[in-house]
């Protein structure tokens, strides 16, 4: 588990991109545990270093938001809206 600025640290970026990711629903907002301090998963690590990725590829925001949205979609949806955006 990681606090955000360790979380920045280590994907290279700074707190206000993670904070930035938040509110454009990119990566998940932890809930505030009774310490005060908001704890992130690996799994926001890797999704941060896929977006990273990702637009280093030269996808935009848009283009990643719907790229992470496929996990979350049956596989024929999926599929129509990867070839949409691959075609784009």
């Amino acid at each position: 588990m990681y606090t955000i600025g360790k979380l920045a640290e280590q994907a290279s970026i700074n707190v206000e991109t993670v904070r930035y990711y938040e509110r454009r629903g990119l990566i998940e907002k932890p809930e505030k545990p009774h310490l005060g301090y908001r704890l992130y998963p690996l799994a926001t690590l890797n999704r941060i270093k896929f977006i990273k990725r990702s637009q280093d590829l030269g996808f935009t925001l848009e283009e990643i938001s719907n790229l992470l949205s496929l996990n979350d979609t049956p596989c024929i949806e999926g599929k129509r809206n990867a070839n949409h955006t691959f075609q784009s």
